[in-house]
């Protein structure tokens, strides 16, 4: 329902995504019951069950391991304001020899390598080996309600020309006490209503942030690359209207988890790379041997056609 209906007519929907893998787990643990109990509601359950591949590809994927030499290779990475060491960010990023790095709430001034610094702000920002030809704002944040940005870059690789699109919609601003339950049900159930509270707000600013990334993405004569935090879980408003007309490379080319932020106990990916129909993803990877963020960096390559 998140494809058809907007937060501003209907946010309970986007409110039930955030819990679509305990949702699935449940389901998938009441199928085996069922099987187990010779019921033949089972064969109903497990039909069903069908219609959730998608859906549960955008969290967990195993894709075949492409052979094709890579055009490019990007990073995408959350860095939470460089608090776990402005250092130890550009240490990995050169390790690992990228053509194009994104960031969110990047905050401070990072220096990579052999790379040129796009025109950014204080929250999403772009370098990259090759030359920006030009660049513009999508979203500005204009108040202390609002927090978003998104601004599209355009590159030019090897005689063609590409739009980054780097995104990061409105936070939630979430502290970990805020969503951490005691055992209390009263005070319980006060956290999980201020929780509600703060979620479908957020939700409805989201719907116009998106209409104007979405702007960007559809006016652009170039083949895009959409990458960034959009503080929204896959199966939400916020992914189908994104990625609409896009590929999602981690449902092409990921294997594994899609989980990107690790600050709290619950499989969350709020983190994203799209791309258009003739950009092909050869590899998509949450590295998880670094800590230098609450988020994992997200490592991509792709094909690019000629």
């Amino acid at each position: 329902m998140n494809a058809y209906v907007p937060p501003r007519i209907y946010p309970w929907f986007n409110l039930l995504s955030l819990g679509f893998p305990v949702l699935i787990t449940a389901y998938v643990l009441l199928t085996v019951f069922w099987v187990f109990a010779w019921k033949k509601r089972a064969i109903v359950f497990a039909a069903f069950g069908l219609l959730f591949l998608n859906p549960v590809k955008r969290w967990v994927n195993y894709s075949a391991e492409k052979k094709e030499t890579s055009d490019l290779k990007i990073i995408s990475l959350n860095a939470k304001g460089g608090t776990m060491g402005i250092k130890n960010i550009e240490d990995y990023v050169d390790s690992q020899n990228a053509d194009v790095v994104l960031l969110q709430e990047h905050v401070r001034d990072y220096n990579f390598k052999g790379m040129g610094k796009g025109r950014g702000d204080v929250i999403v920002s772009i370098s990259s080996k090759y030359k920006i030809i030009d660049q513009k704002e999508l979203i500005e944040s204009n108040s202390e309600t609002n927090n978003a940005y998104a601004n599209q870059t355009d590159i030019e690789i090897k005689g063609n020309t590409y739009r980054f699109i780097n995104v990061y919609l409105q936070p939630f601003k979430f502290e970990k006490s805020m969503v951490k339950l005691k055992g209390n049900s009263d005070e319980d159930e006060q956290k999980l209503k201020d929780i509600v509270k703060r979620l479908i707000p957020t939700f409805k600013m989201h719907q116009d942030q998106v209409a104007a990334v979405r702007k960007g993405i559809d006016e652009s004569p170039y083949p895009v690359i959409l990458v960034g935090d959009f503080n929204s879980v896959p199966n939400s408003y916020e992914y189908y209207h994104l990625g609409k007309g896009l590929k999602d490379a981690f449902v092409e080319a990921g294997r594994g988890s899609a989980t990107s932020f690790h600050d709290y106990k619950f499989p969350i990916r709020i983190d994203y790379v799209f791309t258009s129909e003739s950009i092909q993803p050869l590899s998509y990877k949450v590295d998880r041997s670094v800590r230098i963020s609450d988020h994992y960096p997200v490592v991509a390559t792709f094909k690019l056609k000629k």
